[in-house]
């Protein structure tokens, strides 16, 4: 059936799924990666040196008479150790944390989005294939009937006792015969890529059982509201407008000074304890503040808030875009959908024709019902391709 068809093409692409599967993960790794820093970074250091000199007579007197005396005083040790733990809490990048933050889960949003494209599109795939297939064999029949036809006039022919035929005969048993050609050849290259996307060993012969008749019913106020909610593209735009925002606000913030609280513990041998306690700790802030760099910021936040300015208009582009593709979708679909209809009923005609003739196997009925059948599996495919295209632009997997 069609759903198994799809179910093994789901597995057999499953690398493409673990891709997207992948790809939200590494997102969402990185969300959380720029959330940590909202948190104290913790540190250590640890310095081992030894000098190959002494530092020497740091401290100078000047003597009663006039005369400059030194003291050797041995400030720093000449082996020094030095191990110092330090917890940084920033302040002010607070704020910019916070947009970074908004950039990361836009970029996860994104990556959700289209993580279940691979699966829609390969589903999408099969189901062409199979209806094509399914097209094929009736185009077979079709020509195998014709060519049953042309078999049974010559019998009656040749039982009538008619003469010089053979010309006229052979001509069109070999017309009948490149009738068959082209669909059979057909049948065999659609069941070969049906095979392959199912992951089937070649040569694996396939029964298609026609799909049950499509029924759905769908407004367009309803799709377009849907669209504008989960399609791919519109949540792409919108994320990407969150993230220029937030690159914007982050370009202002330069301007600022940036804070920060550090405390930490301290244990040294490399200044004499004499001047510096051997082991202390410390609490302190930490500021720097650029007072000029010949314009940086200025253009940095011009050229951020007009990168915003351009996503807005992206996204107002990107709905419209959608919008009008779901309005033409939409038609399509009604469209297909009566064509669809009508080809049903014909097949309902055929079938009654075929039972008021009394021969059990007719090459003429068989090839008129074989036809029918083929045109209304082309509307059913029509019809559901139309559909599947309003579930991709809905934002359905």
């Amino acid at each position: 059936t069609l759903d198994e068809a799809q179910q093994l093409a789901g597995a057999a692409s499953s690398p493409l799924v673990h891709l997207g599967e992948l790809q939200v993960e590494a997102a969402k790794q990185h969300r959380l990666g720029v959330q940590s820093l909202y948190f104290p970074n913790l540190g250590s250091q640890f310095d081992n040196l030894h000098f190959n000199k002494n530092p020497g007579k740091v401290l100078a007197f000047q003597g009663p008479l006039g005369n400059q005396r030194q003291i050797g005083v041995n400030i720093f040790d000449k082996n020094q150790t030095v191990v110092n733990l330090s917890a940084v809490q920033p302040l002010t990048p607070l704020m910019a944390i916070h947009q970074l933050v908004k950039v990361a889960r836009a970029d996860e949003n994104i990556a959700r989005a289209k993580a279940g494209m691979p699966v829609t599109e390969a589903a999408n795939r099969v189901e062409k294939n199979y209806y094509d297939l399914l097209v094929a064999q009736r185009e077979l029949v079709s020509a195998e009937a014709e060519s049953k036809k042309i078999q049974e006039k010559w019998l009656t022919a040749s039982s009538t006792g008619v003469t010089n035929v053979s010309i006229e005969q052979e001509k069109d048993m070999i017309s009948a015969e490149q009738a068959i050609v082209a669909p059979a050849s057909k049948v065999k290259e659609l069941t070969a890529s049906l095979n392959e996307m199912l992951g089937l060993p070649q040569g694996t012969t396939l029964e298609l059982v026609p799909p049950d008749p499509l029924v759905e019913n769908v407004s367009l106020t309803e799709v377009t509201e849907k669209a504008m909610l989960a399609n791919p593209e519109v949540i792409e735009a919108e994320q990407t407008s969150i993230k220029a925002h937030a690159a914007a606000a982050i370009s202002k913030m330069e301007y600022g000074p940036n804070l920060a609280i550090v405390g930490g513990y301290a244990n040294q041998t490399a200044i004499n304890t004499a001047v510096f306690p051997r082991a202390s700790a410390y609490l302190g802030l930490i500021g720097t503040f650029t007072v000029f760099d010949f314009g940086k910021r200025e253009h940095g936040v011009k050229e951020t808030r007009t990168n915003a300015e351009a996503a807005d208009l992206g996204v107002e582009l990107v709905k419209a875009k959608v919008a009008a593709a779901v309005k033409n979708t939409y038609f399509e679909l009604e469209r297909s959908r009566q064509f669809t209809q009508l080809a049903r009923r014909m097949i309902s005609a055929t079938r009654v024709v075929e039972a008021s003739y009394q021969e059990a196997d007719n090459p003429e009925v068989e090839s008129a019902q074989a036809k029918v059948e083929a045109d209304a599996f082309r509307a059913e495919l029509e019809y559901r391709q139309a559909y599947g295209r309003l579930r991709t632009l809905m934002g359905d997997k």
